[in-house]
């Protein structure tokens, strides 16, 4: 093609430069800000998924209203250095002071599991990058610790790559004892699954740690390591919810479940909006 080469006075040549120049230091910033993103702990995952943070990476609760029963977080007691984090597919209120979730809320249904099947883990694990160094789990801690990463979202719930990769985040993760994360617990996550396939719509599901006075701690990060771990699911469509309660010990077992009232007074939150039916 012929190119036409107009005369142009030597000033608006060194303008065209210079903004040619800017064009090219915005892309190498961009370049350079996401190689930080990725070394700060956001790691790839299953194919082209990566462990990576929600667009914009929301650090609030108004973000992500779609994890919640009612669009309505569960109400808990004031405490310092609790942070909000929005995931693809679940939400975790975070404790600086344990190094873990308060809870972490979920909502599921038959369609976002079908969509997960067949979805490898990718079980790489990462710090949260969006939580302040003195606030957060790093991998470390865990390392030779005897206890295991326990997944409160478990992986087997998401429905997409990404959302997979993310519930590797340790702000996802307790230290929970290996024999009870493998058995009794991993069977009342996999029964939660079987319930979400029959139930007729959405079922919101909220999980979390309950600490004693002078917990274990792991690591030089001082994670603290819950005494009991607990499974609330609530099925709007019927108005019915339990709450599944477990020692995070070796020889926890899977018992009857909880009423909700009795999860509430356990762990002094309100898990449920009003004026939901809490058989």
């Amino acid at each position: 093609m012929t190119q036409r080469k107009p005369k142009v006075k030597e000033s608006r040549i060194v303008r065209k430069t210079s903004k040619a120049r800017r064009f090219l230091l915005s892309i190498f910033t961009a370049t350079v800000v996401g190689l930080q993103a990725t070394s700060c702990g956001f790691t790839p995952g299953a194919g082209h998924a990566a462990a990576r943070t929600p667009s914009s990476a929301p650090t609030s609760f108004a973000a992500c209203p779609q994890h919640f029963a009612g669009g309505r977080p569960p109400i808990t007691p004031k405490a310092p250095k609790l942070r909000e984090l929005c995931f693809d597919g679940f939400a975790v209120l975070h404790s600086g002071n344990t190094k873990t979730p308060v809870y972490v809320a979920q909502r599921l249904n038959r369609q976002i599991l079908q969509d997960g099947q067949g979805i490898k883990r990718t079980d790489r694990f990462y710090a949260d990058a969006r939580l302040p160094a003195s606030e957060r789990a790093e991998l470390e801690d865990y390392k030779s610790s005897g206890w295991s990463r326990g997944h409160m979202a478990p992986a087997g719930d998401m429905g997409t790559p990404e959302a997979k990769a993310q519930s590797f985040s340790l702000a996802n993760m307790v230290p929970q004892d290996a024999k009870q994360n493998g058995g009794p617990w991993s069977k009342i996550e996999e029964d939660t699954r079987k319930y979400v396939m029959r139930a007729r719509g959405d079922v919101y599901v909220i999980t979390g740690p309950v600490f004693e006075p002078g917990a274990q701690t792991i690591g030089s990060g001082r994670v603290v390591v819950p005494s009991h771990v607990f499974k609330l699911v609530y099925d709007p469509s019927t108005g019915k919810s339990w709450a599944h309660w477990q020692e995070n010990s070796p020889h926890a077992t899977v018992g009857r479940p909880i009423s909700y009232q009795e999860v509430v007074a356990r762990t002094r939150m309100e898990l449920l909006p009003e004026p939901a039916l809490r058989d």
